[in-house]
Parts: structure tokens; C-alpha cells; sequence
């Protein structure tokens, strides 16, 4: 039996889809026969002047082997667990600190226009170039999160698409009077331009969003400004089987964040045989929507988005279903089993 680590970060009281998709990644290990442990390390992303000491933090540990037992593999996720030393390290790329990357210069970026800050962000792109060119094989969770890693590191990695939690439980009700969004409620999802949006539909078109996060309280008081309660509902946390029902109800889902790494919500709305409303610049869902064919993509503005949505809800059923059914044809190869296959191709 092949002894496999599983290297992710975590901040401490929060559950985020990194943590949810490295946990079910040692989960699947297992089923497969490897003997699968996890090694995670706190991290915060701030003060920016401690992300170098905390990603080297990884550089300390020997996991060569633990109590005599050889480690035949270790397959780090997110920055900075691919920083840790291995001779047969993988790694299976959630996404980097961004804020190092792409995001700088923009709102959802802490680094200032500093010298230190400046040298801080290159320390991290260099640390990043080294660590992962260490790797014996170099995996990303999408095609988008592997072209950000080739324009700003020079580095190649194949996209590897991680499946759902539900994987064979996603059903379709028929299509019902409401949009769903399923996330953590943080500024990057840009719910915000979801409910601006809502002012502009002309359709009867309702919003159902589902989950929690630190803007809630910023979106609950501007539904209430634009005189939305009747349209736009709140859910908070669901549980899993309601989860699935939402989706099975649903017309489609709706997910516009910027520049989003992969995107759960997309797969789970395809198998559930629904079509998606995102937008131009939302990266990962994009490597699935095709305006017309499994969604609607539009500019990242309310009423352009408003306007795709009053085209969805124009559709016959008939419509609706071809639509499913392509986003369903278009995500059906991704498995777990496939997953597993390639990310451990190197201890045969």
C-alpha cells in the first residue's frame, strides 16, 4: 500500500471550497486503497509582511517519512503548501495567492504601491516559480488557473477538473421560477451586481441565494434599498440534501465572480441539467457556459445581465431542457476516478 500526504492550508473557523475539495481528494485516496493522511498549516493572509515567513513554515518539515513508514507521495493544493520538499512531490494547483498575481492593483488587493510590498510580491512569485518547478508532475484545477500560472511563472500545468461533492445525486425537478447561487458570500462572487441586476429584470424572475459570508449583511440592506425582498431570498447555510433540491428546481444557477479559479457551482448546475448566467470576465465558468448553447454570458454590468436573464426566462422548456442536457454532455467526464489516475501516475 502506497502512503500518500495531502498538503493544504486552512484558516482556522473557516470552510471554504479549498478545504472542502483537499479533504474529499484524501477521502477518494482512500477508497482507492492508498493509505491518504492531510498535513495542514494555519495561514492568514495578513499583515502582508508575514506571507513569505509563513509560506517558508513549509520548507522546515521532513515528510520523507513519519515513525519509520516511507511517504511514497506527497500532492500539495493551495499556496503555500506546494512550497514543502519532496522527491516525489505533486502538486494539484488550487490557486496561488493571487494578490501577488492578478489581483494587484485591484479593490480585492491588501498590497500597497510600496517598495517593501513591491519586493514582498516578488519573493512570492519566485518562491512560487521554484517550489513548483520542484514537481514531478504540475496539475491545476482549470485551464484558467493554469494559464495565470504560465503567464506569471513560465511553468506548464495540465487542467485536472475536481467533481462535485453530490457526483451522482444531482437530479433535475423541471425548471422553476428562481435563479440559484450557491458560494460564500465574500466581494470576489460580486452577489452585489446580482442584486442590481434584479432592479432591471423586466421577467418574473426570482433570486434564491444560498450561503453565508462576511457581505451578508451588506447585501440584506441593499435588497431592502432597492425594495427587492419579494424578488431576491437570503437562504443562508442549506444542508446538503436541500442543496440538491434547490438545484433540482431551479430554471438555471447564476455565478459572476471575478476571474473565478474553477467554480463548483457551474458543474453542479450542469449535472443537475441546468443552464448558467454568467459573465465575460468570470474565468473558470467560462471554460464550460457557451452563450446560447449551456447558458447565458454577459458584460459584467446589472442591466446587461438583467437582459440575460429575461432572455433565459423567454425560453419554452423544450429549450431549457437542449440547454441542460448540453451542459450536462459537457461536464460528464469528469470523475474522481480520472483524478486519482493522474495525480498518482508517478508511483507507477
Amino acid at each position: 500500500m502506497k502512503n500518500i500526504l495531502v498538503c493544504s492550508v486552512h484558516t482556522p473557523f473557516v470552510l471554504g471550497g479549498a478545504e472542502i475539495l483537499a479533504a474529499d481528494l484524501r477521502l477518494n485516496l482512500e477508497r482507492r486503497g492508498f493509505r491518504a493522511e492531510a498535513v495542514r498549516i494555519p495561514f492568514k493572509w495578513y499583515p502582508v509582511k508575514d506571507l513569505v515567513r509563513q509560506a517558508l513554515a513549509w520548507r522546515l518539515f521532513d515528510l520523507r517519512e513519519s515513525n519509520g513508514t516511507p511517504i511514497d507521495l506527497v500532492i500539495a493544493t493551495k499556496h503555500p503548501s506546494y512550497v514543502v520538499q519532496h522527491p516525489s512531490k505533486v502538486t494539484w494547483l488550487f490557486h496561488q495567492h493571487r494578490e501577488a498575481y492578478d489581483l494587484h492593483g485591484t479593490p480585492y488587493c491588501t498590497f500597497k504601491d510600496t517598495p517593501e510590498h513591491d519586493q514582498i510580491r516578488t519573493a512570492i512569485q519566485s518562491m512560487d516559480t521554484q517550489a513548483l518547478a520542484e514537481c514531478r508532475a504540475l496539475f491545476a484545477i482549470s485551464q484558467n488557473v493554469a494559464n495565470r500560472l504560465h503567464r506569471y511563472n513560465g511553468l506548464h500545468a495540465e487542467a485536472l477538473y475536481p467533481p462535485p461533492k453530490h457526483v451522482g445525486l444531482y437530479r433535475n425537478d423541471g425548471y422553476g421560477e428562481y435563479l440559484l447561487f450557491v458560494g460564500r458570500l465574500d466581494r470576489m462572487k460580486r452577489l452585489d451586481l446580482a442584486v442590481n441586476a434584479f432592479a432591471h429584470v423586466r421577467s418574473p424572475a426570482r433570486l434564491k441565494i444560498a450561503g453565508t459570508g462576511p457581505v451578508e449583511p451588506e447585501l440584506r440592506e441593499q435588497i431592502v434599498r432597492l425594495g427587492l425582498e419579494q424578488r431576491i431570498d437570503l437562504l443562508g447555510f442549506v444542508s446538503d440534501v436541500d442543496l440538491v433540491s434547490l438545484y433540482a428546481g431551479c430554471r438555471g444557477a447564476y455565478y459572476a465572480p471575478h476571474d473565478e479559479d474553477y467554480g463548483y457551482v457551474t458543474v453542479e448546475a450542469f449535472l443537475s441539467q441546468k443552464p448558467v448566467v454568467t459573465t465575460s470576465d468570470s474565468g473558470g465558468p467560462l471554460e464550460f457556459v457557451t452563450d446560447g448553447e449551456t447558458g447565458m454570458v454577459a458584460a459584467p454590468e446589472p442591466p446587461a445581465i438583467a437582459d440575460a436573464i429575461d432572455r433565459l426566462w423567454a425560453l419554452p422548456e423544450t429549450r431549457l431542457r437542449e440547454m441542460g442536457e448540453a451542459g450536462r454532455r459537457r461536464v460528464e467526464g469528469i470523475s474522481w476516478d480520472y483524478v486519482i489516475d493522474r495525480l498518482t501516475e508517478t508511483l507507477r
